[in-house]
Order: structure tokens, then C-alpha cells, then sequence
């Protein structure tokens, strides 16, 4: 087993071109900076981003060699943006990513998450000189869930969002298999970290009660997941990246990023424990009301296995819960403070990349 070492190397990056698709996004936004901070020419490609989400607050915009406006459903805009960048490595996140959003609208949600992947695929495919792709799924592709997910356990998915993800995976195989793409497949637990607006995402949701004075309501909250703060499997792309354009063929497949804590945590403590962080700086914290997990299907246990990243890449999650919860109150507090988000993200990134 090689040494534990996350952080990225940024003699790699320094002048790598590189093209994130959803840097619009909370993930993308993140990994679109620490990029730069690498010394990357970043392009990205994505739809237009939501009002007061992290691309804005972060002024991710601004770090960018060009900016594409435009749905990864758009096979020829796609095709035009990787010639017109010509990045040597890509970073595939745009997606539909919410389970809830897929039940209103599965066939959307397959046509980004499935056929999006096909035509980023057949984009590099015929643009031609991109030596690594890193295409991002979900922890959630996985069929069979309950006890921590392997890499080579069977796909599936219950809902839209789940099987949009499991189909993703098999888009990616076939066009390594059948192009000789060098490309590998990424599957992180749930994310946290400043900057996510999403809705119907637990800490999000949380923090809008906490600006709001309203109540939340927890539909799920015995349900178990692997949380972990966002710069940790961005640490993990950023690896395996690395190691996918030294040796495609050691490196391409699937890959699991999940975090240090196997058995994870029920949602309903990840929410105190965040309430917590509110109440020790004096901020006044709603009241939680508890569902009893009715309404559309969500996995009661989700749980992930990333010993092939620790023994192959030399990766593993570093930050415990409750570090990754005070730096995503840290980052919320600093946004109502109107403090600069760019540069409170980038001394996140810098601390994270020092750790040993």
C-alpha cells in the first residue's frame, strides 16, 4: 500500500489544460477553482448558473480561459467547445444531480445523466488529444446497498436519478472499452461544504432555515450516508486524473471517494451536529420536525468502500465530520458576514492541500 498522500500535485497541473463540464455547479465551482490554484488553464462548460450559488459568490468566472454557456445535451456545442479548448484532461460533473428532481422529470434527467456522458464521450472521442477523463457518477449507482459499496458490485438504482448514474457508468465502460479512451469513473458519498444551494440536499436546506427562522422538516431522518466535505473527493478526482494520464490502462474504471467514517451518520445527527456549530457562535437555530419516511423512495443506508483508492492512488478522506461541518459553517457565516467568498474558499483549499 503506497503512502497516504491527497493532496494533488501542482507541478502536474501547472499549464495543464483542462475543461470541467458543470462548473456552474457547487462541486464543479470548487473544483474549477482549486484548478487554478494548481496553476491549470481551466475551461468549463455548463448551464447557465443558479442566482447567489457558489459560481457567483466565489467569482469563479473570472479564473476562467473560456466559459461555455451551454447543455451537455447539445451534442455539435459540446463537440465545438473540446476542439476550441483542446483540454488535456477533462472533468465530467454536469448533471442532473437531485433523486427527488428525477421522479418529476426521469426523462430529463436520463437524457443529461446518460446520453450528456455519451456525447462528452464522443466529443473527446472525435475532437481527438485529451489524455485523461474523469467522468463523476454517484455513490448511488450502486444495486445492492446497505453494507459499504465496492467498486465491482452490480449497478442498478431504484429511481431515475440512481439507474441515470448506473447507466452513466456503462456509457463510460463501453467507450473505453470500444475507443480505448482513457477513461475512469469517479462515485463520491454526499458532499457538504459552502456554497451548495441546492434544494432538497440536507445541510443546504438547513442553513436556509437558519437564515429564515423557519422550521425544517427531515423526511428521512434515520437515513444513513457516507457525508464528507467537498474537497475530498475533488482530492480524489484530482489523483486519479494524475495517475489516468501516466497509465490509462492501470488506472481507468471505477473508483470509489468515500469518507473516513464507514458506518456513516443518520441524517438527523449530521443536522444537530451542524445546529451545534450555529449555536456555539451565537446563532439562533430552527427547530427540526421528523418524518417518518414516507413519500417517494429513498435508500435507508448508503455506505462506501474506498480501500481501492487508498491502497492504488494513495488516497483517503482526511477531515472528520465535525471539521467538515465548522468549515461549511465557517464558509455560511463568512457569506452573512459579506466577507470574500473567493478568498475564504481558496485558504479552505490551501489548509486541506497543507494537511499530512
Amino acid at each position: 500500500m503506497e503512502a497516504v498522500v491527497s493532496a494533488p500535485d501542482p507541478s502536474f497541473w501547472a499549464g495543464r489544460r483542462v475543461l470541467v463540464t458543470g462548473h456552474t455547479g457547487f462541486k464543479g465551482g470548487w473544483l474549477a477553482l482549486w484548478l487554478k490554484r494548481l496553476g491549470a488553464q481551466v475551461s468549463g462548460y455548463a448551464l447557465a448558473p443558479e442566482a447567489h450559488g457558489f459560481y457567483e459568490l466565489a467569482g469563479v468566472r473570472q479564473t476562467l480561459q473560456a466559459d461555455w454557456t451551454a447543455d451537455v445535451r447539445d451534442a455539435p456545442t459540446l463537440l465545438d467547445a473540446l476542439i476550441t479548448a483542446q483540454p488535456e484532461v477533462v472533468f465530467h460533473l454536469a448533471a442532473q444531480p437531485l433523486v427527488r428532481a428525477s421522479y418529476a422529470d426521469p426523462v430529463g434527467t436520463f437524457a443529461t445523466n446518460v446520453m450528456g456522458t455519451a456525447h462528452l464521450l464522443d466529443a473527446v472521442r472525435q475532437a481527438g488529444g485529451v489524455r485523461a477523463v474523469v467522468v463523476v457518477t454517484s455513490d448511488k449507482c450502486y444495486r445492492d446497498l446497505g453494507s459499504p459499496c465496492r467498486e465491482e458490485d452490480a449497478l442498478g438504482g431504484h429511481d431515475p436519478y440512481s439507474a441515470s448514474k448506473a447507466g452513466a457508468e456503462i456509457v463510460a465502460a463501453s467507450y473505453a472499452a470500444s475507443f480505448d479512451l482513457p477513461v475512469a469513473t469517479a462515485r463520491a458519498g454526499n458532499v457538504i461544504g459552502g456554497g451548495d444551494i441546492s434544494t432538497d440536499r440536507l445541510v443546504p436546506d438547513l442553513l436556509r432555515a437558519i437564515d429564515t427562522s423557519t422550521p425544517l422538516h427531515l423526511r428521512h431522518p434515520n437515513a444513513v450516508r457516507p457525508w464528507q466535505h467537498v474537497l475530498e473527493p475533488l482530492a480524489g478526482y484530482l489523483k486519479l486524473a494524475e495517475r489516468l494520464m501516466d497509465a490509462p490502462r492501470d488506472f481507468g474504471g471505477a473508483w470509489n471517494f468515500g469518507p473516513r467514517d464507514l458506518q456513516g451518520q443518520p441524517v438527523s445527527a449530521v443536522a444537530e451536529r451542524l445546529l451545534a456549530h450555529a449555536r456555539a457562535d451565537g446563532t439562533a437555530v430552527p427547530e427540526l420536525t421528523l418524518g417518518d419516511g414516507g413519500g417517494v423512495h429513498e435508500a435507508g443506508v448508503l455506505l462506501l468502500d474506498s480501500t481501492k483508492a487508498a491502497e492504488r492512488l494513495g488516497w483517503q478522506g482526511r477531515l472528520p465530520l465535525d471539521v467538515a461541518l465548522h468549515l461549511t459553517w465557517q464558509w455560511h457565516r463568512a457569506h452573512r458576514a459579506g466577507q470574500d467568498l473567493q478568498a475564504l474558499t481558496l485558504q479552505q483549499i490551501d489548509s486541506y492541500a497543507s494537511l499530512t
